[in-house]
């Protein structure tokens, strides 16, 4: 018979194995002869024993390191659901080994019930249920808790998971499973009610509506919602805390909270609070400070003797983590250089209710930048970088310039401003130096536009492409097109669009830092476009009649240091050549002859938006621009006043030859020539246009919460003429109303977004001289990864748009509301969708439906 000593057993998950084999003395050592594998196992015996590390003719010992080493290796592979390790054939001092153990289950086949369809995908992938996975009971129990606690926080507080597994017998030698997961939810809980205890000074009203996220069931109650969620109720009780702290009651605590049941769908909060007594602030005296006086760190602190104790105010006038520009304390010393320094608020008495405070300071040396360094710029150039970066070496440390650095990368476009990291590295308190390291995520920035589409009477076809981080200077360097040089930062844009009855070319660049020492953006344009009149007889274009456009701009700008370095002055020099060949329509009176517009364009801007230009958290825009044409009407020695009377006596003729029935030959004559008159007279008056134009925006964004995000805005504009007599010219008009996109613009106008109207809609045929428009959004985002940032919107808008100055009206608007979605990709640019609903009829006719659908392409962030 052979001889069997147990030297290890481990059980675990599925077996349990206890065996009596026969007695040796403990700590007995052997040498191996020979190792076996037996079991259920689908490894090799040269895989297992190569694994425990386990080998021939080595020496053993009997409970010994060497053995539990092994079977604490071959456990840790989570392979195995049971390990026993065995000595055999013992023969004086050698023995066999024999390693017996089993495979874990493989998982076969999967079924999910209780959930919709797409959502089976995402189980699976967060819990790794992918056929051929290990099955462990840790597998199962993980699982399950992830199941239960993932609907508990969609407020299925009543969820029921069951996890069943069973064996599969077939042709497989592998021991198999397959695992059946029914996910019961149950009925979504609402609160009910939220009831307090022991709180006699603050009334459960006001205590409710500190839980920002916790709410109790109120029909009238939109955004927030009344389910229950475990962690929101934790952030909320430490809030409710914080309302006491904020009202003097600094010894305020929550004694215990519990819920209660009520029925299946609703459950009733109940929270036991201890109130203490309300505290007023004493004297606060400041301790350290050499740097600032205590009359100015009290000016900061804002907080006098005698004022409401105030734990959460006091906090944030020291420190408020939540604003980064926030004007307290210690953003004084960090922005003076004091980046070691501590602010530290200690009470030194509460007698009487009454707290006095000593505001402890270790200012420090003042810091100097040593070493700035950037990482995971693959594709922008250092040079591209540094110069945007405000943090020198050798320069005074300032966290504001480490946000502003943030924020003006993040504007570029180049990289996904959410990942955006400065880590400071190696401070020296001792020396007064640090380093900083921006960590940076490329995104792409080039755009490609291509669509088709039916509209205006065929088919239109679009291409455009868009690089906005490109380098020139490798244009001719074969192996920088990846697919195209990129890298300096520079600005190339090309697009063409085409359809039977128009055709649209443009070319653009831009070089942000011309010469490459100073933000001196020098950029040009030009385009062209024709425009063929549609031929009523044959429901198609008539290629002899056409209105063409060519226009060149050339414009520079520059960054100001006054008032401050957020100012950019801009100015621009275009010319457009309009030519109407044969192109008799109401627009001009004139159908053959051209125009042209030379003008000149001066713009102040200044813009301190947050971090991401897609999704801006905070900060403001604003811009306002004068456009001038040369005032020929002073040089040219042409009487207007003239022209403008022969104009309105053609004007009477036409009107009466209009009101006759019964013309005659001659009245018929008269008419004709009166019409020429006219087309001659207009020829001369837009020979070359002359006028001014005033324009104004500006838009802030403010955070109400971490997410919801406010955007009001304003714009005004205004078209006007230096001659009255010469009038207000048919070009660079505005058009207000619709989704604000214009497939082309053959006559300068400028297409103004109201949306709930049909395009276009509140201004005259030939468009307003002035307009104004009056935005409110609300945004939140549902997702900003690097590869898509989405997020939803609901607007309140007004606007209106006149011909003359007596005509305007700043409260007399026609308003909208509405929602919609914006999808930005950056290889495709800015989608989105809008749902509007108008409140008034357009005052020059055109019908208004209840709601009105736009596809936003490209704009409108």
């Amino acid at each position: 018979m052979k001889s069997y000593i147990k030297l290890f057993c481990v059980a675990f998950l599925f077996t349990i194995s206890f065996s009596s084999y026969a007695q040796v003395e403990g700590g007995e050592t052997y040498l191996i002869k020979e190792i076996n594998v037996t079991g259920n196992t689908n490894f090799s015996a040269q895989t297992i024993i190569a694994y425990s590390k386990l080998r021939k003719d080595e020496e053993i010992q009997v409970g010994g390191e060497k053995i539990a080493n092994a079977v604490k290796t071959l456990w840790k592979s989570n392979l195995f659901s049971s390990i026993d390790i065995y000595i055999t054939d013992i023969a004086g001092k050698s023995a066999n080994l024999e390693i017996h153990l089993s495979d874990l289950p493989e998982l076969k086949d999967l079924t999910i019930e209780g959930v919709k369809k797409g959502k089976k995908d995402e189980i699976i992938d967060e819990n790794k249920l992918k056929s051929g996975q290990k099955v462990t009971e840790n597998l199962i129990a993980t699982t399950k808790n992830y199941l239960t606690n993932k609907y508990r926080k969609k407020g299925f507080l009543n969820t029921d998971v069951r996890i069943i597994t069973s064996e599969v017998i077939d042709s497989v030698e592998k021991e198999r499973v397959d695992m059946r997961i029914a996910i019961d939810k149950g009925e979504k809980v609402k609160i009910k009610t939220i009831n307090f205890e022991g709180n006699d000074k603050i009334v459960d009203k006001k205590l409710r509506k500190a839980m920002k996220s916790t709410k109790q069931k109120n029909f009238i109650r939109i955004l927030k919602r009344s389910k229950y969620i475990e962690d929101d109720f934790r952030e909320d009780l430490i809030s409710v805390v914080d309302y006491y702290k904020e009202n003097g009651y600094r010894d305020a605590r929550i004694i215990s909270d519990s819920i209660s049941y009520l029925d299946k769908k609703t459950i009733s909060l109940d929270i036991k609070v201890e109130e203490g007594e309300q505290y007023t602030f004493g004297k606060i005296s400041f301790v350290g400070n050499t740097i600032y006086s205590d009359q100015q760190l009290s000016n900061l602190l804002g907080i006098k003797e005698g004022d409401t104790y105030n734990g959460v105010e006091l906090r944030e006038r020291i420190a408020d983590d939540s604003n980064p520009d926030a004007n307290d304390i210690t953003n004084a010393y960090q922005n003076f250089g004091y980046m070691f320094s501590t602010i530290n608020p200690v009470e030194v008495s509460a007698e009487g209710n009454i707290i006095d405070m000593e505001i402890r300071i270790s200012e420090g040396k003042p810091a100097y930048y040593n070493n700035i360094t950037v990482v995971g710029n693959d594709v922008t150039n250092d040079h591209v970088i540094y110069r945007e970066i405000r943090t020198r070496p050798g320069e005074l440390y300032r966290k504001s310039d480490i946000i502003r650095t943030i924020r003006e990368l993040g504007q570029l476009g180049y990289f996904d401003a959410q990942q955006i990291v400065p880590d400071i590295k190696n401070p020296n308190p001792v020396d007064g130096t640090l380093d900083v390291q921006y960590s940076l995520v490329e995104q792409g920035s080039s755009q490609i536009q291509l669509q088709g589409g039916y509209g205006g009477g065929g088919f239109i076809g679009t291409l455009g492409l868009s690089f906005n981080n490109f380098s020139i200077k490798n244009i001719f360097n074969g192996e920088a097109y990846k697919p195209v040089p990129r890298g300096d930062g520079q600005s190339l844009a090309l697009r063409l669009q085409a359809s039977q009855f128009f055709q649209t070319y443009s070319f653009s660049f831009s070089e942000p830092w011309f010469g490459g020492k100073k933000p001196y953006q020098l950029s040009s344009s030009l385009s062209h476009s024709r425009q063929f009149l549609y031929d009523s007889s044959t429901g198609s274009a008539d290629k002899e009649k056409s209105f063409n456009i060519t226009g060149l701009t050339f414009g520079v700008s520059t960054r100001l240091a006054e008032p401050d370095d957020y100012f950019l002055l801009s100015q621009a020099i275009s010319y457009q050549h309009y030519d109407l060949q044969n192109y008799n329509t109401g627009l001009f009176t004139f159908g053959d002859g051209t125009s042209n517009n030379l003008s000149y364009t001066i713009g102040l801007s200044r813009s301190d938006v947050y971090n991401d230009p897609i999704f801006p958290t905070g900060g403001s825009s604003f811009s306002v621009s004068a456009k001038f044409s040369f005032p020929y009407s002073l040089v040219n020695g042409v009487d207007y006043g003239d022209l403008k009377d022969d104009r309105a006596d053609q004007s009477e003729i036409i009107s009466d030859f209009q009101n006759n029935s019964s013309p005659s030959l001659q009245e018929t004559a008269a008419y004709n020539d009166a019409q020429l008159r006219i087309a001659e007279i207009d020829q001369e008056r837009f020979k070359w246009l002359e006028f001014y134009k005033i324009k104004f925006k500006a838009d802030w964004y403010q955070a109400l919460t971490k997410k919801l995000v406010l955007r009001p805005s304003v714009e005004f504009g205004f078209l006007g003429a230096y001659n009255n007599d010469r009038g207000v010219i048919p070009f660079e008009r505005f058009f207000v109303g619709g989704d604000g996109l214009g497939n082309f613009s053959l006559d300068g106008r400028e297409v103004v977004q109201l949306r709930g109207y049909p395009n276009q809609s509140l201004s005259s045929q030939d468009g307003g001289s002035i307009y104004s428009k009056f935005s409110l959004e609300l945004r939140y985002p549902i997702t900003l990864g690097a590869q898509a940032k989405i997020y939803a919107l609901s607007f309140l808008e007004a606007g209106t748009s006149v011909n003359e100055f007596k005509d305007y009206d700043p409260f007399k608007l026609q308003r909208s509301a509405g929602f919609g979605l914006r999808i930005f990709m950056p290889a495709f640019g800015l989608l989105g969708i809008d749902f509007g609903h108008a409140f008034d009829e357009s005052p020059y006719g055109t019908a208004v439906k209840n709601w009105e659908t736009h596809f936003i392409i490209g704009q409108q962030f």
